[in-house]
């Protein structure tokens, strides 16, 4: 590599990491505690899953009738199944209600006992996650994220190109002990990023992706799902609707090995005016994160129709548990935050190395102007 080639990289890197560096550490000490998000949510949540009892027998209808009895003038909005043996009914006063005014209470479908009634407004968890995706900025800061995810990988790109003549000059992982305390930190900073190089990209690539997330999820659905419910839809509803049970039954034998994740009523801004929506996930680790939908008459409980994700979703979907280490349980998350904290470190170095650049070049004295 030519002296002029490398220091073109040496200037990519320095100010694409410098562009996105603060952001990314927003990203990194964020990104922490939501590694362990669903264990923090169970730690705080006051609903009693441990007194369920999934081994008998029961209806979801007869839960939600007994929830909805205890609240008189709620509309249900939606239901989730958790996996730990309840499920979840989402209320809210009105319907076409925003999610912010829902109301949540988990029950027993064994014998329909409600088994707690999670806080009402955004949880830590909730707000730490808005604050790693948008900067509690919306789709604007999710969109901002994503360009700075990409000088992120430009960093990596051009910090490998740059390292590369160092390893072949010094050798691999060389720290220049003997040298001021600035070569050596300059040494650590580049070595710990070559070795965190492959994961750094993993999880840059994955979250350049899930900024996307929004805007990929809006354009499928207007063009794949039924149009949302309207005041004229709902008030055309009959009196009473089709048994959730029987809806749950017919989704499972249309998409065999599949169960349900969630179900938005037509009630619901996520719904459809005529249908049940079902979000189906598979039973395997992978496919438990792609989600396929069933739409189910709520009149007839009969399926209507299969809505299957695009590739480009799929993906989507594939990248969110692996840009958080949710795939290989505990161990795995114990390695992702070794490696958060190692990041941490890089970009650390990173911004001490600039600044001490920046002051050893304030104090060079300037050079002296010739005589006239």
């Amino acid at each position: 590599m030519s002296p002029r080639t490398l220091r073109r990289w040496s200037v990519l890197h320095s100010w694409s990491s410098l562009a996105c560096t603060l952001f990314l550490l927003v990203l990194c000490l964020t990104g922490l505690p939501l590694i362990f998000h669903a264990e923090i949510d169970r730690a705080l949540s006051p609903i009693d899953a441990a007194h369920a009892q999934p081994g008998r027998t029961g209806t979801v209808d007869r839960a939600v009738a007994r929830a909805l009895a205890a609240q008189p003038r709620a509309v249900p909005q939606s239901l989730a199944w958790p996996g730990d043996g309840t499920i979840v009914l989402r209320t809210a006063p009105a319907a076409l209600a925003s999610p912010l005014v829902y109301r949540a209470v988990a029950l027993d479908p064994a014998d329909g006992r409600m088994l707690g009634t999670p806080p009402s407004g955004p949880g830590p968890t909730y707000i730490l996650l808005a604050l790693h995706r948008e900067l509690l900025m919306g789709l604007p800061g999710m969109l901002f994220l994503g360009v700075m995810a990409l000088a992120f990988l430009a960093a990596i790109a051009s910090g490998v190109m740059v390292y590369a003549p160092f390893a072949r000059r010094e050798g691999f992982a060389a720290v220049r002990t003997s040298r001021s305390r600035r070569a050596a930190w300059l040494d650590i900073h580049n070595l710990l990023g070559i070795v965190l190089a492959a994961w750094l990209l993993i999880v840059g690539t994955t979250g350049a992706i899930n900024t996307l997330a929004d805007p990929m999820f809006a354009s499928w659905r207007r063009t794949s799902m039924p149009p949302a419910p309207t005041p004229q839809s709902i008030a055309a509803l009959p009196s009473h609707l089709a048994s959730v049970d029987l809806a749950v039954a017919n989704a499972t034998r249309a998409l065999p090995g599949m169960t349900p994740e969630s179900m938005a009523f037509p009630t619901s801004l996520f719904g459809s005016g005529h249908h049940y929506v079902l979000w189906m996930r598979g039973g395997t680790p992978l496919t438990d994160r792609l989600l396929n939908v069933v739409l189910i008459d709520v009149r007839t409980g009969a399926v209507e129709g299969v809505r299957r994700l695009p590739w480009w979703l799929r993906l989507l979907e594939i990248s969110r548990p692996l840009h958080f280490g949710d795939y290989g349980g505990l161990p795995f998350k114990v390695l992702w935050t070794l490696l958060d904290l190692a990041a941490i470190m890089v970009l650390g170095s990173g911004l001490y190395l600039w600044f001490t650049r920046r002051r050893r070049q304030a104090r060079a004295p300037s050079p002296e102007l010739p005589p006239a």
